[in-house]
């Protein structure tokens, strides 16, 4: 329990502050698919942060999907911050999958442009559960 009478996560596996700088890019759906919504994220994507007020809303949504990710993710040696900065910035040449011991298919993506820019939109909906896979695995 904290000083307010509310437990905290075991483990705290993703951060306010990356979510809030993802949100400023927020009409992007990047922070929601930072915190483990690709649904929302691609909807953000599509329509601009739902014409902006969605995004707007979302400033103070974060502190709620940040704890939802802090309890659902598996917490371990991969960061998912570090992973995450890896995806958004150096997606295409695979780095983010070096990052998590996927040599193979670091080495695809670094060939193909994070094969073909497909590689990279599928691990922006499905970087979470790897990170958490790859955590688990190593216990």
């Amino acid at each position: 329990m904290n000083g307010y009478g509310q437990s905290q996560p075991l483990h705290d596996t993703h951060s306010k502050v990356l979510g809030y700088l993802l949100w400023i890019f927020g009409f992007t759906g990047s922070h929601r698919f930072y915190y483990g919504k690709p649904i929302t994220g691609t909807i953000w994507f599509f329509t601009l942060g739902l014409l902006g007020i969605g995004w707007l809303i979302d400033l103070f949504l974060i502190p709620a999907m940040d704890r939802e990710a802090d309890a659902r993710f598996q917490p371990g040696r991969v960061d998912y911050n570090l992973a995450w900065i890896l995806l958004t910035f150096l997606g295409v040449f695979g780095l983010h999958r070096l990052y998590q011991g996927k040599w193979i298919s670091a080495l695809i993506y670094l060939c193909t442009g994070g094969l073909f820019l497909l590689g990279v939109l599928y691990d922006f909906w499905t970087l979470n559960r790897q990170i958490s896979e790859v955590n688990a695995s190593r216990r």
